[in-house]
């Protein structure tokens, strides 16, 4: 990294950073219709095939980001389910009336944060073309604006606050054609989006931690995976806002943003090396008949299949395609990543090892002269179909321009196991949006803003009566910031007779450890585990066959019960006695090993001690 952590170095390179926080939130309904609004595992009962294309919005101007998507020339397919999707999720009927309980939810949000909340909600449609709804539009409407969020002892302002319906879940992608499940659209989302006041890249995952933990603690918002996703904006002088989204792990979110400014600081070096130098671009030229009968797999195999190779010359850029600009890429990585967007693998330049692909000095120099090189040029290629080959050309061109002129505004996508990004789509523009008209405008009158306020989240007394419930206050305190505060609240609720501060541990110790491990716990059905506390609490199953079953990650309450009829059931009082008078022996410890070291899945420790003590005496 060539950042440092010295005080002070972000402001000195124009560091800006916002945050758009979105979450799921758990309601009975979807936001526009009446179907279910949780996830099942059911088998879709049908599908529908869809294009899309970007269209004007209000200002009559057509979204940079849209344009982009739709020249990609790709085919939808939406899977579609009984209980979960219905016609207003495919687009062929109005939505209803909007879910008030999804509303009422949002403005308790918008009070807790200080907003200003609208007199009027007013439902608007953003433009979607990237397949991830059929009706390439998102209803949103803005339920709260210029609020502000105290962290850390400073307030972090809060721009705006939108309720608004959830894409669709991709479930696979096939070359052209991207296939989606609607059972995840519509369901109500919140976006909260701060100010891009954020100091550094430690206070951007302080800011994202404070508003998880103040839309957990409303008790309505959904867990499980991709229920909550950080979207982060960062940008240094002289680059520009870049959009980092999906973020699924806070623990990498400083990291992420400061390989993202550490790429910014790159590419503004590459602009600025390209001015000192003549740069030009050649015209996308046909080399197919240089590479018959080549012994270059990525070429041979393209041709094969009846494509084409083609190439165009980049004037004064020998040296820059192989700049590293992040931990193992480079700008020829960030061209290749817009090539990709038409359908190739990717695509070959002059700054790499060429001869790793099996070309032969002779092509290479034949390429050379077809494509007019000089000294101090460099030239990418393309092996494919040819009118793929066409379209990537077309996206990579794009992307070396930009290199003249520094950071590109783009909506990059966060890799998983890694802190660097890579490009989804050029940065949406205001061109995006325009009114719906199928929904009617809410008003927002005094028995909404009453019920608002008095939902308020108040941390420091949700705080108090949680140490008072756990009564240890470092597991409480971890509790508090915990993604699963709301399940251990259901599961407490659920089974008054549990001790909360046993619940507590096994979710945020023994899950943690149970991850490490590489268990989904994820998995788990919050039901499931529910029920699972629930056997503990009647006294069907032991303390440590709570932690067999989470590992077993059941899928029912139907396999919890198979598992414990099968070798978990909790032994009895009776037995546990007869066991210990079997064994014969007068030291307690040693007995206490004996039937652990067999029986620790059945035998309850507290029970057995009774029984150990009733022996001896």
């Amino acid at each position: 990294m060539i950042l440092t952590k010295e005080k002070g170095h972000y402001s000195k390179i124009g560091f800006k950073c916002g945050l758009e926080i979105h979450q799921r939130l758990s309601t009975e309904h979807k936001l526009f219709c009446s179907c279910s609004a949780r996830l099942t595992d059911n088998i879709p009962y049908t599908s529908i095939e869809r294009s899309q294309r970007a269209v004007a919005g209000e200002l009559g101007l057509v979204d940079r980001s849209t344009s982009f998507e739709s020249s990609r020339d790709r085919t939808f397919v939406y899977n579609v389910f009984r209980e979960s999707s219905c016609l207003v999720d495919i687009d062929e009927e109005p939505p209803h009336d909007v879910n008030p309980e999804a509303v009422g939810i949002a403005l308790r949000i918008a009070a807790s944060m200080d907003c200003r909340i609208p007199d009027e909600i007013e439902p608007m449609r953003k433009e979607v073309v990237d397949g991830s709804d059929p009706s390439a539009f998102q209803r949103s409407m803005i339920v709260g604006y210029g609020g502000t969020l105290d962290v850390g002892g400073r307030g972090i302002p809060i721009s705006s606050i939108f309720l608004e319906e959830e894409s669709s879940g991709i479930e696979d992608t096939k070359g052209n054609i991207a296939v989606y499940n609607v059972d995840r659209l519509g369901i109500p989302l919140i976006e909260i989006d701060t100010d891009p006041v954020i100091a550094s890249p430690q206070e951007a995952k302080e800011v994202a931690m404070k508003i998880g933990l103040m839309l957990r603690l409303t008790g309505r918002a959904q867990r499980g995976i991709g229920s909550i996703r950080q979207d982060v904006n960062v940008s240094v002088s002289e680059g520009t806002r870049v959009e980092i989204k999906g973020l699924q792990d806070l623990s990498m979110m400083d990291e992420v943003i400061e390989h993202e400014v550490e790429r910014q600081l790159k590419l503004i070096e590459i602009k600025k090396e390209l001015a000192k130098r003549k740069t030009g671009f050649g015209n996308v030229v046909n080399l197919t008949s240089i590479f018959k009968g080549s012994k270059a797999k990525i070429v041979g195999d393209a041709l094969q299949a009846g494509g084409v190779v083609m190439g165009m010359a980049l004037k004064g850029f020998k040296g820059i395609l192989g700049y590293e600009v992040d931990a193992n890429r480079r700008l020829g990585s960030e061209i290749s990543d817009y090539a990709k967007k038409a359908g190739v693998k990717g695509i070959i330049h002059s700054d790499e090892k060429l001869e790793g692909y099996g070309f032969t000095d002779s092509e290479i120099e034949d390429v050379s002269k077809e494509l007019g090189l000089k000294e101090g040029d460099a030239f990418i290629m393309i092996a494919a179909r040819k009118d793929i080959c066409e379209r990537a050309m077309a996206f990579a061109r794009q992307r070396a321009e930009i290199a003249v002129e520094g950071v590109p505004p783009e909506t990059r996508a966060a890799n998983s196991k890694d802190p660097t990004t890579r490009f989804m789509r050029p940065l949406p523009g205001g061109s995006r949006m325009y009114p719906e008209t199928d929904s009617k405008p809410i008003p927002v009158d005094a028995k909404m803003r009453k019920h608002a306020d008095a939902g308020r989240i108040d941390i420091e007394r949700i705080t108090k009566e949680l140490e008072d419930r756990i009564k240890n206050k470092q597991i409480s305190d971890q509790m508090l910031w915990s993604p699963e505060l709301q399940l251990f609240n259901m599961i407490c609720d659920a089974h008054n007779g549990l001790n909360p501060q046993f619940v507590a541990s096994v979710l945020v110790e023994k899950f943690k450890e149970l991850k490490r491990s590489g268990i989904d716990i994820d998995a788990i059905d919050d039901g499931v585990i529910i029920y699972i506390f629930g056997k503990y609490a009647d006294k069907s199953i032991t303390k440590n066959a709570v932690e067999e079953l989470l590992k077993a990650v059941p899928r029912s309450t139907a396999q919890v019960d198979k598992l414990i009829g099968s070798r978990l059931r909790r032994m009895d009082y009776e037995s546990v006695k007869s066991l210990v008078k079997k064994l014969g022996l007068k030291d307690r410890g040693e007995i206490t090993r004996r039937i652990m070291s067999e029986y620790r899945l059945v035998v309850d420790g507290e029970e057995l001690g009774k029984a150990v003590e009733e022996s001896l005496k």
